[in-house]
């Protein structure tokens, strides 16, 4: 299967080698261009691709707003991919939460470009890198947004332990091979988890578990489980 892609930047240099990149690869079909989020979206509405890769800092329309508006628009068929810049961009954790499935570094190898394309294109969140995962921690760390009205009370004991392993970058085989359960059980319990929850994708799980504090910035201590 040939994944269709687009690329936002505002930056033509960045923008084309990206570009130049993705078109290298025979499951890889670049579809559009755009410079701005404006563009993006009606690039996206027009392509239908299944992969959106945005920068987060773009003129006229943000790379956050776009994302929101691409994968609403989509029903989620297209996933958002960010660029970000560490030390620079303060937002991973609202492009995350506006329907952005991961993010990627600007300076990021060819390998690792590839890997997160075709990761989020597959339906799932690129977050097991360490880098990914304390940016989150970071970035909910410092957010001042209220916290959804969602408690832990809601999940069972088991449902809390894959959230957690969700959150620390395990896949699935890992969660079961963890807690000595099949990968269908481990399915069982993602899919009860989300809808219970009201989560999308993984991206939203590993958000959901820092803001309810079962995983938190090292040095803190994380919330108890709940009673069974």
């Amino acid at each position: 299967m040939v994944i269709r892609a687009i690329v936002a930047d505002d930056q033509a240099i960045v923008r084309t080698g990206f570009v130049n990149l993705l078109g290298t690869q025979d499951d890889i079909e670049v579809v559009g261009e755009a410079e701005d989020g404006v563009q993006a979206v009606r690039i996206a509405a027009e392509q239908r691709p299944d992969l959106a890769l945005l920068d987060i800092r773009m003129p006229h329309k943000n790379g956050i707003e776009a994302a929101r508006e691409i994968t609403q628009a989509s029903g989620g068929a297209t996933k958002a991919l960010m660029l970000t810049t560490f030390g620079v961009d303060e937002y991973v954790y609202d492009a995350l939460a506006a329907g952005a499935s991961g993010f990627l570094l600007k300076d990021t190898t060819f390998p690792e470009l590839l890997h997160a394309v075709r990761v989020v294109a597959e339906g799932n969140a690129l977050l097991a890198p360490e880098l990914t995962k304390r940016l989150i921690a970071e970035f909910v760390k410092q957010r001042s947004a209220p916290v959804p009205v969602r408690t832990v009370r809601e999940l069972t004991g088991r449902e809390v332990e894959v959230l957690v392993h969700i959150a620390q970058g395990l896949s699935n085989s890992e969660i079961a091979a963890r807690l000595t359960i099949t990968d269908h059980t481990v399915k069982t319990h993602i899919n009860r988890l989300f809808t219970k929850m009201d989560l999308r994708d993984r991206a939203q799980a590993v958000i959901l578990a820092y803001e309810l504090g079962l995983v938190v910035p090292q040095g803190r201590r994380p919330a108890p489980p709940p009673r069974s």
